[in-house]
């Protein structure tokens, strides 16, 4: 071995001993603001701003997106000193949500599966997770309906969002898919990569399930099947990749939110989610919109979804750059408030930091 190689090795030895000093005396750090705060530890606004001001101070060679996932760990590990944050996702283990919560909490965080959307909003509200995460569009198939509707007819707030790239791998016990007879995996999944499966595996049977997780386990007990799902599903049940990313878009993404009892304050770089309805009559649609552009409020989604409450009736769900306490936002949201038939501010909270 070299003076010069081992001359290295000895530096960052003794890099990680100080770096694990450093992380012992944020970790003690963050256990006085707990014992100080004495409530919510989890404050995103916080997060999200302590993850940019790291991007922007960055100065490599890793890039801003590894700096952000290494701090998000630390701060993970730092909450769960003093509370492990339950957080509740559609499950099984193995799907996209699960993957979501993760890249949002951290690893240290109490991931809870439950069975249906509608379970992660029910566990919230009882108190038995901190924390939801729940998918609400994805960029080839569009919205979640169910998620609005549930948003719309739940007091939960939205206090935190999560962008993530699915990419969807063809799995199976097999080390070919010669022998497959039968494909599993959940309906949009199915949707989202139609046209691969078209040129690829046209003959197969198509059999949609309740998520890609399920669709994993099938095919990890199902020698001559195959199924769609992610990394994370594969590794947890020990299938082999026969093909990778077979998604029809490259750049294929779902959006999550994060749903609790409150929404963020303000970050600085923020996003505003509400739900109305317009009077039905000429013009009543640009009245609303009206007070966003004079205001200049940029909205950036404007989305309808039928009202429960009549035939041909709809609810528009919409989101805006900035959060509800800016002065431009809160004198929009007033003056839409006049106007409205009906409206409800489903919460402010930092845009998606990684």
């Amino acid at each position: 071995m070299s003076d010069e190689l081992q001359n290295l090795r000895n530096n960052i030895d003794r890099l990680d001993e100080e770096i694990l000093a450093r992380l012992a005396e944020r970790a003690r750090s963050a256990q006085r603001i707990g014992e100080i705060k004495q409530g919510n530890l989890y404050r995103p606004e916080r997060e999200a701003q302590v993850l940019r001001r790291l991007a922007a101070v960055n100065p490599g060679p890793l890039p801003d997106q590894a700096v952000q996932r290494i701090f998000r760990e630390i701060m993970s590990a730092c909450l769960a000193l003093e509370h492990p944050t339950k957080v509740a996702y559609l499950g099984p283990a193995g799907t996209f949500s699960e993957s979501a919560a993760r890249k949002h909490f951290g690893g240290a965080a109490a991931l809870m599966p439950t069975a249906a959307i509608d379970d992660v909003f029910r566990a919230v509200e009882a108190g038995n997770a901190d924390y939801g995460v729940v998918p609400v569009e994805n960029s080839t198939e569009g919205a979640v309906g169910g998620a609005l509707d549930l948003l719309l007819a739940n007091p939960l707030k939205i206090c935190g969002e999560v962008n993530l790239r699915i990419h969807q791998h063809l799995l199976s016990r097999a080390e070919g898919i010669g022998a497959a007879k039968r494909l599993y995996s959940h309906a949009q999944s199915l949707a989202q990569c139609h046209e691969w499966l078209n040129r690829n595996l046209a003959h197969l049977s198509r059999v949609p399930v309740a998520s890609n997780a399920e669709a994993a386990r099938m095919a990890s007990e199902d020698p001559e099947s195959c199924a769609i799902a992610g990394e994370a599903a594969a590794e947890l049940y020990g299938l082999n990749v026969l093909a990778a990313n077979i998604e029809d878009d490259p750049n294929n993404t779902t959006r999550f939110v994060v749903i609790g009892d409150h929404d963020a304050g303000p970050s600085g770089c923020d996003k505003t989610s509400l739900v109305c309805s317009a009077s039905n009559r000429p013009g009543a649609m640009h009245a609303l919109l009206e007070p966003l552009a004079r205001h200049g409020v940029d909205m950036t989604k404007l989305q309808s979804r039928p009202a429960r409450g009549g035939l041909w009736e709809y609810v528009f769900y919409v989101d805006i750059d900035g959060h509800r306490e800016d002065a431009s936002v809160a004198a929009a949201l007033q003056e839409l408030n006049e106007r409205a038939a009906f409206v409800k501010i489903l919460g402010s909270y930092p845009v998606a930091a990684i």
